[in-house]
């Protein structure tokens, strides 16, 4: 990796913020498997920087989601809402990638639009409280 850790966080904020304007255009094209993973992956972007701020490592998309969960669900840092909504969100991408005749559609699609900005939003606030909080001690 080459840049500091602040510059992989910034990084990952931002493709996280391109990704989820992809997904947003992909719903409004009725697009909704792409979408689906689009907004998966605008999480998983800000999930990953979230635990390489706080050097925990996870080295696949499982391992993202257990480590999301064992370190800020189970605390209560992030609700369990959220951590159910990005559950769903990374067996709904593993379909989109590897089942065949998956098909989701607006009803299902459209609400998870706002309820992925929300989560997204929440774990940005995260990674800015921790930035914060490790400059506390100076």
């Amino acid at each position: 990796m080459k840049g500091t850790k602040e510059d992989y966080i910034i990084y990952r904020i931002s493709k996280s913020s391109e990704i989820f304007a992809d997904a947003e255009l992909l719903a409004n094209n009725q697009r909704w498997n792409s979408c689906i993973n689009r907004l998966y992956y605008s999480s998983f972007y800000l999930a990953s920087a979230l635990l390489f701020k706080n050097d925990i490592k996870a080295e696949t998309h499982n391992g993202v989601k257990t480590q999301l969960f064992l370190n800020f669900v189970k605390d209560g840092m992030l609700s369990r809402e959220h951590g159910k909504l990005y559950s769903h969100l990374f067996d709904w991408r593993q379909e989109t990638d590897y089942a065949d005749f998956i098909d989701f559609d607006e009803e299902l699609v459209n609400p998870l639009i706002q309820e992925v900005k929300d989560l997204n939003l929440k774990l940005i606030e995260l990674i800015h409280m921790i930035i914060s909080s490790s400059f506390e001690n100076y």
